[in-house]
């Protein structure tokens, strides 16, 4: 308590002092405001006020007192305060001036307050005095502990640091007034963590303070550092924090196996690249430095087998680099070392960073399918080879130490034609069935051995079989050829050339040589020439060719190849006299089909057929017009012109109307004959009839006979007559159909109706004397005469 009044008493008296003054130099300005020469100082009592934070007390604490020298103490006088906490913080008694804070006061949330204060007249409620400010300042105590603002705190440093590493450096903070006193003086201590670190009173710095720390021993530690004011004298205040420090990892460690000898076992029928196992060097260090290189370094397999490092890089993994065969070697030793990938040149004395352990690697047996002795076959064949010809021996093996028995045989699927058979414990392939190489050139088959004892080790083998070439078919013509002569052409001219093919396929490849045949060798229309070069041309040895003496000429051509033995065939070339024009191309040949010159172009082809398609669409619309043009009189689609009877109920169109239907040709048609006025939408096709046969005599009153009785136009009228006379038989338009042949023809009847009574081939001799008319028919049904032109 104390310790509080003697800093009051002192502000009480400086505030005192200061306050007459202020109030004397205020009278002095208010006179000289009053006149010009009259000085009006100011009655203030004025001082600057100071205050200690964190008054605890009951009562407000007394700040200061204002005073005008203008207060006589009669109550006239009226003290008002204005400013910061005005009202709020501070209060002021309005009568005497007494300034009081009726608020806890913090230095650290506000050090001081800016107020005004003013004396007003009571009664003209007017102010005596211009207005005036003053500070009130707030006193520091030592009310503030240091604080580590960040902390908890996180260090990391390496192992085995040396002593006096920094390791962190820590600041407190302390809210109270730093100008003032000791309150804000800071030193730093450590209250945990020793021996191991120290900390340096001003600066807070934390450093290593024993060397040899070792991380694989102790990887974590955490101190306690305490910062305290008044610069660490006693009744200061403190504040304490906590340090994690972690040891970092350094490679001091070397790497070591935990075993000096590894076993390990592997199938022999594992495939290269198979993991046979792995080994590892154990490190005591972490990270980078616990990386592992591993390498063979000796041994009988290091040919055989392969390690490498697996992608944490710690383990060691052996793999096949080699088939193994357990019957070629049963066992191997390998030589491995360990070494670190990354060294660290401060701990080398501690080394060496390497190790070294023996593999051993067993090779265990098992049963495998036969071997052959090759990995494939490939055999040629003649294609003329006998059936049962042994053409290869084939062999295989148990490759295990039992070696037991093998037999053979032919996969179905490779030799669905069944061409060969395999000899069952030999292994000897013979054919069956007759080869043909232009038939099948290659055989692919697959060869199947197995073991005896245990059916399920098969083993198998490709032999593939070439069926080499046997000279033994004839050459052929390309294709069947049709030529054509212009009935122009001259001697010599060339109107075709003819190649020949060959299933055979020799070695010096195919030569073919041409000839014509015997028998049309010295013929004196054509010619053949050989080329030399597998094709040969057909010449004309004469001119003045024409259709009418013979229109097709059929010329042997014989053909042989050159190799041993020497195979030959004949075709014929059929050649057609044909009507060119100028240029050579055909015009028009016989009836008979021929085919267009080479020479004809596409253009042409398209023209043609342009002209045969523009023909067959006016065709078409003619006959699409003549349709609409005849009209049937009878619309009812069920009517039937031969059962039907026509009636006619309209009146017609009078006497004017010439266009009507004659009745009376439905009566009597002799009277529509011999009537002037005909039906003009109808002729009747008896007077058609009559300009080729003669009329004949009708059983008609007035009728005059001309010519027999037996002839078409008489059967055709009398039949007339008859459906006229009939009162049951349709009208005269009706369509009457007369099974009638005719007769007077000189050709007499050509009808095959009669031909069933007779059982001899017919002759057609007498075609050739009918005349032009029936050349066609002669030329196909007639005998050739004796004295016809030659085939070629």
């Amino acid at each position: 308590m104390g310790d509080l009044l003697l800093p009051l008493a002192l502000a009480l008296l400086t505030l005192l002092s200061e306050a007459q003054v202020r109030m004397d130099k205020a009278r002095s300005e208010e006179e000289s405001e009053a006149g010009l020469f009259r000085r009006v100082k100011r009655g203030w009592v004025w001082n600057q006020f100071f205050v200690l934070e964190e008054y605890t007390g009951l009562e407000p604490l007394y700040i200061g007192k204002l005073h005008s020298d203008m207060d006589l103490g009669d109550g006239s006088i009226k003290y008002i305060l204005s400013g910061d906490g005005a009202g709020t913080t501070f209060t002021i008694d309005d009568s005497t001036g007494d300034i009081h804070a009726i608020k806890r006061l913090d230095r650290e949330v506000k050090a001081q307050y800016l107020l005004r204060a003013q004396a007003w007249n009571r009664q003209t409620d007017r102010p005596l005095e211009p207005e005036s400010e003053f500070i009130v300042k707030i006193q520091d105590i030592n009310d503030n502990e240091p604080k580590f603002l960040d902390g908890p705190y996180q260090a990391t440093i390496p192992e085995m640091s040396t002593i006096g590493t920094e390791v962190i450096r820590l600041t407190a903070t302390d809210a109270d007034d730093p100008t003032y006193g000791n309150s804000a003086r800071v030193v730093y201590s450590i209250l945990q963590g020793q021996p191991y670190f120290s900390v340096e009173p001003k600066t807070g710095v934390v450093r290593v303070s024993l060397a040899g720390m070792d991380r694989e021993v102790r990887e974590n530690y955490s101190i306690i550092i305490q910062a305290k004011d008044m610069g660490g004298q006693l009744g200061g205040l403190a504040g304490t924090t906590v340090v994690n420090i972690t040891l970092s990892d350094v490679n001091d460690n070397p790497p070591m196996f935990d075993q000096k000898l590894y076993q390990m076992s592997v199938l022999e029928s594992a495939l290269v690249g198979s993991v046979v196992g792995r080994i590892r060097a154990k490190d005591r260090d972490i990270g980078i430095n616990a990386e592992m290189r591993y390498s063979i370094i000796d041994g009988d397999g290091r040919d055989t087998f392969d390690i490498s490092t697996d992608h944490t890089n710690l383990f060691g993994i052996i793999t096949i680099k080699k088939p193994l065969n357990f019957e070629s070697k049963a066992s191997y030793t390998l030589k491995i070392e360990g070494a670190n990938t990354h060294l660290d040149h401060r701990f080398l004395d501690k080394g060496p960073f390497s190790h070294v352990t023996i593999v051993h690697v067993s090779v265990e047996d098992i049963d495998e399918p036969p071997e052959f002795s090759s990995a494939a076959y490939y055999i040629e064949v003649s294609e003329e080879a006998e059936i049962g010809t042994v053409f290869k021996t084939v062999s295989a093996r148990d490759p295990d130490a039992s070696n037991n028995s093998i037999r053979y045989s032919i996969e179905m699927t490779t030799d669905l034609g069944k061409y060969f058979y395999i000899d069952i414990t030999s292994g000897a392939l013979m054919t069956v069935l007759a080869l043909d190489r232009e038939e099948l050139s290659w055989h692919n088959i697959t060869v199947l051995a197995m073991e005896m004892n245990n059916p399920s080790m098969i083993g198998n083998v490709s032999v593939a079989v070439k069926i080499l070439d046997v000279n033994d078919n004839p050459p052929l013509l390309t294709q069947y050829f049709e030529a054509f002569v212009c009935e122009s052409a001259k001697a010599g001219q060339l109107i075709q050339t003819v190649t020949a093919i060959d299933p055979d396929d020799p070695l010096g490849g195919q030569h073919f040589y041409y000839s014509l045949a015997p028998e049309a060798a010295n013929n004196p229309n054509f010619t053949l020439r050989d080329n030399q070069d597998n094709t040969a041309w057909i010449l004309t040895r004469r001119g003045g060719w024409s259709q009418q003496d013979q229109s097709v000429y059929y010329l042997p051509i014989f053909i042989s190849d050159g190799e041993l033995p020497v195979q030959t065939s004949t075709s014929t070339l059929t050649i057609r006299v044909c009507s060119c024009d100028v240029e050579g191309n055909v015009m028009s040949c016989n009836a008979e089909a021929y085919h267009l010159p080479a020479s004809l172009s596409r253009g042409a082809l398209i023209a043609i057929l342009a002209c045969i398609f523009v023909m067959l669409v006016m065709i078409l619309l003619m006959l699409s017009l003549r349709s609409h043009r005849k009209k049937p009189y009878l619309h009812d689609e069920e009517d039937n012109v031969h059962e039907n009877i026509v009636r006619y109920d309209d009146e017609g169109g009078g006497e004017e109307d010439t266009e009507a239907f004659d009745i009376a040709a439905m009566w009597n048609p002799h009277e529509a004959h011999l009537v002037g006025k005909q039906r003009q939408d109808m002729l009747p096709e008896i007077e058609s009839l009559s300009r080729y046969v003669p009329l004949a005599c009708v059983g008609w009153p007035g009728s005059v006979c001309v010519g027999g009785d037996s002839n078409v136009q008489g059967y055709v009228l009398s039949k007339l007559l008859e459906a006229d006379l009939d009162p049951c038989a349709p009208p005269y338009d009706s369509l009457q159909t007369y099974a009638y042949e005719g007769e007077g023809s000189v050709a007499e009847s050509l009808s095959s109706l009669q031909s069933g009574c007779s059982n001899t081939d017919h002759e057609y001799d007498y075609l050739n004397d009918w005349g032009p008319r029936f050349k066609k028919l002669a030329e196909m049904y007639g005998v050739l005469e004796t004295n016809n032109p030659p085939m070629w």
